[in-house]
């Protein structure tokens, strides 16, 4: 079976530098623009369910691309965004004004830290993997629109990579990531793939 993994489109914290979490931030017009762009690209694609986080961003991206395949969509608390804590609403310059020790043990080792009064990493993976532990045991070609920590934490478990690795995973705003199963395993075919949008068109940042 083929599990196609797309991250949401842009949101205006996406384009401010805003650490977005669990915030329910909408699509801006930028946004909306690349999931229908993202919906032509994969019009012809054999979908038979979508599976969406609840946040708005990620749900909307999932109904547009949806226009073209009336799957049926299913809504999971699990693939939501790591919470991100007291770090919510943030601009990057505040917290590296604010928490440069912070952001240096991050960036030495993602994995061994937890976002204040939020989640790890590993937090983040044990709650998205059985959404799509259950997903594999359909059997059935499916669509995943989710956000960016959770799809790295998702593709971390795919290729067996401790999640200190998940920056070699990551994922572009409206990006697709084709994965291809068989007999249990994984093989990312296709990662971060941005080729439906226009070149032009201005980069959103992480999260």
């Amino acid at each position: 079976m083929e599990l196609i993994l797309v991250r949401h489109g842009e949101t205006a914290w996406n384009r401010e530098g805003r650490v977005q979490g669990l915030s329910d931030i909408d699509l801006s017009d930028v946004g909306v623009h690349q999931a229908r762009r993202l919906a032509l690209s994969l019009r012809d694609h054999p979908i038979h369910a979508i599976y969406a986080s609840p946040l708005i961003r990620a749900r909307k991206t999932a109904e547009i691309i949806n226009q073209y395949h009336d799957a049926p969509i299913r809504l999971e608390p699990g693939l939501m965004e790591m919470d991100q804590g007291d770090f919510e609403g943030l601009a990057y310059s505040e917290l590296m004004a604010c928490e440069r020790g912070f952001l240096q043990s991050w960036i030495a080792d993602p994995a061994s830290v937890r976002m204040p009064h939020g989640e790890s990493l590993d937090e983040l993976q044990a709650r998205a993997w059985p959404v799509i532990d259950a997903i594999l045991h359909q059997s059935a070609d499916a669509l995943v629109v989710a956000h960016s920590f959770t799809i790295a934490s998702i593709l971390c478990r795919i290729k067996r990579i401790s999640l200190s690795d998940f920056r070699s995973v990551h994922v572009d705003p409206a990006s697709r990531t084709l994965v291809r199963f068989s007999n249990g395993s994984g093989e990312i075919v296709v990662l971060n793939d941005r080729t439906h949008l226009n070149d032009r068109e201005p980069s959103a940042r992480s999260a």
